[in-house]
């Protein structure tokens, strides 16, 4: 899908890569909007993925009339980024959709944190942030309260996932967001891995086809299980025959999933 125009790129942060850009639907009737926080994939490394990949998904959802905030953080392999830098990003992008609210018509009652792949794991993680200790390194700011997550054929069990690492990311992911690998810091991996800091305490869906090798069904299964045992609401939505990047394709049928998924969550007689 060719994007039909930019969003307008606004810095949450100081750091040049420390932005997102906000689409606003463009019939909003003078309402205020839902609005999605979108976050791109990419192993947490910066070869790999920008907010560009995520800019269709973003495009595709505000014509569907729903704010998105697609953001761009700092990887692992960027100067402040990886332990600590790329959860902080992720966590100051999300709680400054506030200072956005108060510039455009945003509802910031029915917000909703989508991301892919790495993506994922970071939308996941901030339904969690409220729970983090004080002594926590990750802990800061006033977590913004989220209506659900959609987790885009996203990573939720880092410890699960390091040891498929290499024949999927090709890297040392895990080990290079963390500062080391899950036994070698089990308390980072307490606080950053999704599954290890459940319940979500809100609804979250998790999408992807079932050719996808970085999030297959068993790992998202896997996940829900869990969540439904900590009394999560969490669905798992499997496309026939799509791999892991026709999830963040609008026309492909995992990315119209997607779009549907978050329509879901943001509808106003939603409950969590």
């Amino acid at each position: 899908m060719r994007v039909r125009e930019d969003g307008v790129r606004v810095a949450y942060g100081k750091d040049s890569l420390q932005f997102g850009e906000l689409r606003m639907p463009r019939e909003t009737r003078g309402a205020k909007v839902p609005l999605v926080i979108l976050i791109h994939g990419g192993c947490w490394f910066s070869p790999y993925a920008s907010l560009r990949n995520t800019a269709p998904l973003a495009q595709a959802i505000s014509d569907a009339g729903v704010a998105t905030w697609n953001i761009e953080y700092r990887r692992y392999d960027q100067p402040g980024g990886g332990w600590t830098g790329t959860f902080r990003d992720a966590a100051d992008a999300a709680d400054f959709v506030r200072t956005l609210a108060t510039r455009y018509a945003i509802d910031t009652t029915r917000i909703v944190a989508a991301g892919h792949s790495a993506g994922g794991h970071l939308a996941l993680w901030l339904a969690t942030r409220r729970t983090l200790t004080a002594e926590s390194p990750l802990a800061g700011g006033k977590p913004l309260a989220l209506r659900g997550v959609v987790s885009i054929a996203g990573i939720a069990d880092l410890r699960e996932f390091y040891g498929r690492e290499k024949n999927t990311c090709g890297n040392a992911a895990v080990e290079s967001l963390l500062g080391g690998a899950p036994d070698d810091v089990p308390y980072r991996l307490r606080d950053a891995s999704p599954i290890d800091r459940l319940p979500l305490g809100v609804p979250s869906i998790h999408i992807a086809g079932d050719r996808d090798r970085i999030a297959p069904t068993f790992a998202r299964e896997a996940f829900a299980a869990v969540a439904h045992a900590k009394g999560d609401s969490v669905t798992v939505e499997t496309i026939p025959d799509e791999g892991h990047f026709e999830a963040i394709a609008p026309m492909r049928a995992t990315g119209r999933a997607v779009v549907a998924a978050i329509l879901r969550l943001i509808a106003p007689t939603t409950r969590h």
